[in-house]
């Protein structure tokens, strides 16, 4: 407590009926090469509201603009496919798919409607697994791992801002 105030390092709103809610970890938050602050669990909240998408983690800190790496819904990535008439045998095979590639942009850009142009996701690298508690993606909670995830996934990272 520091005054009339309780500091948990949570970030939060005031809903339309006074209640408080929880949207992000302060300390999860970054800031662009631009000097703009982003949280990151928001956006990756409403990015995975989507059907295409398991899991997301937003990346960006010290960088250009916020970048994603996102790990498909493969169940109904798998079955898309094969609707579209272009199956896949594998989560590999499928996250080079051109179809999938431009339904995800499509997606993605709907979702950034609902953020400043300074939050938008620019680019994004799908990864071919799926992120677990067991390989350390996640926690017990299926929270992110974010530094596990973000040096498992280097490349990828790198790639996205080359």
């Amino acid at each position: 407590m520091i005054d009339d105030y309780f500091h948990t390092g949570d970030i939060g709103e005031i809903d339309e009926e006074g209640f408080l809610k929880i949207t992000d970890r302060k300390k999860e938050m970054f800031k662009t090469s631009g000097g703009k602050y982003i949280a990151p669990q928001v956006i990756e909240n409403i990015m995975k509201q989507s059907l295409y998408i398991q899991q997301i983690m937003v990346v960006g800190d010290g960088r250009k603009m916020p970048t994603a790496l996102i790990q498909p819904n493969i169940e109904y990535i798998m079955k898309w496919l094969a609707d579209k008439g272009t199956p896949s045998s594998s989560l590999e095979e499928a996250c080079k798919e051109k179809s999938l590639l431009e339904a995800l942009q499509n997606e993605i850009e709907s979702h950034n409607q609902k953020f400043g142009s300074w939050e938008q996701i620019k680019k994004f690298k799908l990864v071919p697994e799926e992120w677990s508690i067991n390989d350390g993606h996640l926690t017990p909670t299926m929270k992110l791992k974010r530094k596990v995830v973000k040096e498992k996934y280097r490349a990828l990272i790198e790639e996205m801002y080359s």
